[in-house]
């Protein structure tokens, strides 16, 4: 279990104060001074040495995309934009930081923002955060006062932090679909290449991170990377936000350190199953996008990105939703499938057409209206969606379907067995 002296947030669920004065009192903003004086290459090889993992999803490590970034600044100026758009079910962490611990995410704009060499931040808020967005507006008019951002600041690296509300749309969770919502056009992803270190933000170098893994930059200097690469397991480093929901005793959000198991992770901070450990039936381990995994693998299961790949999942988010035995695992899945239907953006074929249709079929295999030969059928149709968009919203909406029949098949086949037996038996 993660030691309180490692919690990098410690005021995740507001029980202090979030203003600018007791943030200090807890070491927000304590010698940002002296992590600015590392240099530009110096913070961005500390959080490579740290091997800090981007929190977002994807797991990319993040000292290494900073590193992609020029590195002079050239007629183009540099952008960091923070992705706050946290719109995957299940997801709940940034909104903490957000509205509990919004200096510590503040001082990590600064800091990154001056090892990629930016001057302007720009933090894209979820549509749906209203209060998030008015506290951490208010943070930011402190931090612009206390002359700790901004122009001529006492850091000495001039650094201006705006906010741009969103408008609810999930696509825009993606980074290039939140670059072209920031520039004011249709949220659409772009086609990669070129990249946005090279070409982002009004055609400019920029880079796009999540909320936590802004926010643990200053922490991972300011303790040393090597404090945070002692934490978890090897290429698996550091702590994690971990978001507790559905069958529990007490859902919740935690920062634990990567690679505690499942099972300590639900009992020792969530109370358990409810009903009991043998009450489980399946657990999303990572948001709504990635597939599920069955009660018999998970008890001793480290939450980390590459065990969870190699089961075939992945930890993305780390939003762990728990199902119990009352589950309907079908129509769990059905409602998943809808989500991602009306999320899609239109733009790539396979995920218009597709995710509409995987979503119909679910339906009917969730009231067992189907065959056999569907199983199969919506199998190979996610496999044609996966990898066949420009984004990975496709990919999204085909791992729920996939891993739902790899190991809850026989509840599809059990179900159709029990719709079509009234039918027999009525025609004898």
């Amino acid at each position: 279990m993660l030691e309180d002296k490692d919690r990098i947030f410690t005021n995740l669920y507001g029980h202090h104060d979030w203003r600018l004065e007791a943030a200090r009192k807890r070491g927000a903003w304590d010698g940002t001074r002296a992590l600015l004086e590392l240099g530009h290459e110096g913070v961005v090889d500390g959080v490579k040495e740290s091997g800090l993992r981007g929190r977002g999803g994807a797991g990319f490590p993040t000292g290494l995309k900073w590193s992609f970034m020029p590195k002079e600044i050239g007629e183009r100026p540099h952008y960091l934009v923070v992705n706050a758009d946290e719109s995957e079910p299940g997801t709940c962490k940034d909104r903490e930081i957000m509205r509990n611990d919004p200096h510590i995410f503040l001082e990590g704009c600064l800091v990154a923002a001056f090892g990629m060499r930016a001057h302007t931040v720009y933090i894209y808020i979820r549509g749906e955060y209203i209060r998030e967005r008015e506290r951490l507006q208010a943070a930011i008019d402190e931090a612009y006062e206390a002359k700790l951002i901004g122009k001529n600041n006492v850091h000495e690296w001039d650094c201006d932090i705006y906010i741009a509300h969103g408008a609810g749309a999930y696509i825009c969770g993606e980074e290039t679909a939140l670059l072209e919502s920031l520039e004011g056009k249709k949220g659409q992803p772009r086609l990669k290449p070129p990249f946005p270190a090279n070409v982002g933000l009004y055609g400019c170098p920029t880079t796009v991170n999540n909320v936590e893994s802004i926010a643990v930059a200053p922490a991972i200097l300011r303790r040393g990377p090597s404090w945070f690469a002692s934490l978890g397991r090897p290429n698996n480093t550091g702590t994690k936000l971990f978001c507790i929901s559905g069958h529990v005793e007490r859902p919740c959000n935690v920062e634990e350190e990567m690679g505690i198991p499942f099972r300590e992770l639900i009992e020792r901070h969530a109370g358990g199953v409810r009903g009991g450990w043998e009450n489980l039936l399946a657990v999303i381990p990572g948001g709504s996008s990635v597939p599920c995994l069955p009660a018999s693998t998970c008890a001793d299961l480290p939450m980390d990105f590459d065990t969870l790949q190699s089961h075939k999942s992945g930890l993305g988010t780390a939003a762990v939703i728990v199902m119990d035995k009352s589950t309907d695992i079908i129509r769990a899945i059905a409602r998943l499938s809808y989500f991602y239907k009306h999320e899609s953006c239109g733009q790539c074929t396979p995920c218009r057409e597709g995710t509409g249709w995987m979503w119909r079929v679910l339906e009917r295999m969730a009231r067992g209206e189907s065959s056999y030969a569907e199983i199969d059928k919506l199998l190979d149709v996610s496999k044609e969606i996966e990898g066949h968009t420009i984004c990975a919203l496709g990919d999204a909406a085909a791992w729920p379907v996939q891993g739902l029949i790899r190991h809850f098949r026989h509840v599809i086949e059990d179900r159709i067995d029990n719709y079509a037996r009234p039918g027999a038996a009525a025609a004898e």
